[in-house]
């Protein structure tokens, strides 16, 4: 494991010129007393350089490897020995450096959607980069996921594109979303897909298409009195960055999603911009934010292990959330900076974080009840 360090350390030495945002206070975890319950620690710590992000994890179970995508390229990790198989740049054929997002779809191939470079496709150590002038939708690419025919959809800061396994062809849906800016994807036991956008989240199943916003229940209210952001490409075609502070002080945009997840039940969990987590039974949205439990509320990624327990990305650390029992793993829990962009579970059931700085891994310690 500190092999692994050092050699993270040493190929990702490059610095992001993207200014580090300041870390938010991390929320108080609740348990109910007598109650026994897991509690999350942070097992290991690789550190990737102090400018560089962590913003995409994905396993590849067949092959046991980690991908980590990161502000300056994407590593391969072998999840037995920890050690780095191989790191993938521009000179290697990687579209851009800046990956923001990676998908492995049915046929094996690692998709890599980057911050202004467009989509590489990835398998075996061959390499194609999708453009707008392929049918891609936009240079900026920020999600990906599969239907169950192998259907791939990509999202985009200028709609979604949605990929034909068989011919390759690329369709782009705009209009059709709430809004063009998407961050989010997933499919759910219907094979619907659902978008987690800058002005809400919309689902198609094929042939028809829905829409909510936070004037629909989505996005929970500004308990916290947070300032509206202004960072913002709602409404406009205004390219911006992905900076949630102004003054130093965390925002509010309830609307704006960056994340969606379907859980095992099909309801749809997202994450919000200062509102917390909002979950979707099929009628209804409910909100959970720091009052509740929720370490942070700019919720970046959702996701639910193979026990069934969700964790939560945020920006004042990561929730661990059992539907009772909230745990929170912040900077006092050993994590080397308090937004949490990415999580993914390995088959050992080890929640692997991605944050600025570093690589974490996360296991689960049992604690005795108190009596």
């Amino acid at each position: 494991m500190k092999k692994l360090l050092i050699l993270l350390a040493l190929l990702l030495a490059a610095c992001d010129d993207t200014p580090p945002p300041e870390a938010a206070k991390p929320a108080t975890a609740t348990a109910e007393v007598g109650i026994s319950v897991a509690k999350p620690a942070v097992l290991d710590l690789f550190n990737v350089g102090d400018s560089v992000y962590v913003r995409a994890l994905a396993i590849e179970p067949g092959t046991n490897a980690l991908w980590v995508g990161t502000s300056v390229g994407v590593h391969e990790v072998d999840l037995d020995t920890l050690q780095i198989r191989q790191t993938l740049t521009r000179k290697d054929g990687l579209a851009n450096e800046y990956v923001f997002a990676i998908g492995i779809d049915k046929q094996g191939n690692k998709w890599f959607g980057t911050n202004g470079g467009g989509a590489s496709r990835y398998r075996d150590g061959e390499w194609q980069t999708f453009f707008p002038m392929h049918g891609l939708a936009d240079y900026w690419v920020y999600s990906f996921t599969s239907q169950d025919d192998g259907t791939l959809w990509i999202g985009t800061w200028a709609g979604a594109n949605r990929v034909n396994p068989l011919t390759g062809q690329f369709s782009t849906y705009v209009k059709e979303l709430i809004n063009e800016w998407v961050y989010g994807l997933a499919v759910d036991s219907r094979d619907r897909v659902w978008f987690g956008t800058e002005g809400g989240v919309s689902r198609f199943d094929g042939k028809q298409w829905v829409s909510w916003s936070h004037a629909d229940g989505l996005g929970g209210g500004n308990g916290s009195h947070l300032s509206p952001s202004r960072n913002t490409g709602l409404g406009t075609r205004s390219r911006h960055d992905l900076g949630v502070l102004s003054g130093g002080q965390a925002t509010y945009n309830p609307s704006y999603v960056f994340s969606i997840h379907v859980a095992r039940d099909d309801q749809v969990w997202a994450g919000t911009w200062g509102g917390g987590v909002s979950r979707f039974d099929g009628e209804k949205w409910q909100n959970l934010t720091t009052h509740d439990g929720l370490a942070g509320d700019i919720v970046y990624n959702v996701m639910q292990d193979s026990k069934g327990i969700f964790w939560f990305g945020t920006n004042g650390g990561v929730s661990r959330y059992d539907g009772k029992n909230w745990q929170t793993i912040g900077l006092a829990e050993g994590l080397p900076d308090s937004n949490v962009y990415a999580l993914v579970e390995s088959p050992s059931g080890d929640i692997w974080a991605g944050t600025r700085a570093a690589v974490v891994r996360i296991g689960i310690q049992p604690s005795k009840s108190k009596e």
